[in-house]
């Protein structure tokens, strides 16, 4: 249980940095540093907007106007960082009593 527990906890540190590396790559395109002429450049944009995109759009619905400023990345990195330090980080230290856990 604890290597599962271990697994998912990678799969989210994975996910927290494809979610970093999708907002970097949307602010160079958004200010013209890469061109999505490019076919690299356009690919890993696609690739990164669709697999951050379905965890991110229920969070934009939610999400007042701000003006251009979307901090749905964010909020989504908070609520990845609350499960790995909450959910697995008491389930896998023994913090939690073992039925509490599924143990």
């Amino acid at each position: 249980m604890v290597a599962l527990l271990n697994f998912v906890n990678y799969l989210i540190q994975l996910y927290i940095y494809v979610i970093i590396a999708g907002v970097i790559l949307s602010w160079l395109v958004a200010f013209n540093v890469v061109n999505t002429h490019n076919n690299f450049v356009r690919s890993l944009y696609y690739a990164l907007n669709r697999v951050t995109e379905p965890a991110l759009a229920p969070i934009r619905r939610f999400m007042p106007d701000l003006g251009g400023i979307d901090i749905s990345p964010i909020i989504l990195i908070l609520g990845l960082v609350f499960v790995q330090a909450v959910v697995i980080g008491s389930c896998g230290s023994g913090f939690l009593m073992p039925l509490a856990c599924g143990l």
